[in-house]
């Protein structure tokens, strides 16, 4: 569909006086503080290595024995929530 012609004085420029204002503007320019950062690569890796202990040597560790299958809900909800945790990061 063709575009229509706007002329100078056919009223559909912006009105005079309110000029434009198209800098733009940080929220939060201090980010997240170093301990977050910390605590989120502490959970993810924490959560890898109980799953790979787990799998690898559980049977001969008597308290992971004892959990039995609540080892992977811990190893899997500790990844998730260092995983949750990235939303938060800048």
């Amino acid at each position: 569909m063709p575009k229509a012609k706007i002329t100078p004085g056919s009223g559909a420029s912006r009105p005079s006086g309110t000029p434009a204002n198209r800098t733009p503007v940080k929220i939060n320019s201090q980010g997240t503080p170093k301990w977050y950062l910390a605590i989120m690569l502490v959970l993810m890796i924490l959560g890898l290595l109980w799953l790979v202990v787990n799998y690898l040597a559980g049977e001969s560790i008597p308290f992971m024995q004892e959990l039995g299958p609540w080892n992977y809900g811990i190893g899997f909800g500790l990844a998730i929530i260092g995983l949750l945790m990235t939303m938060g990061w800048r």
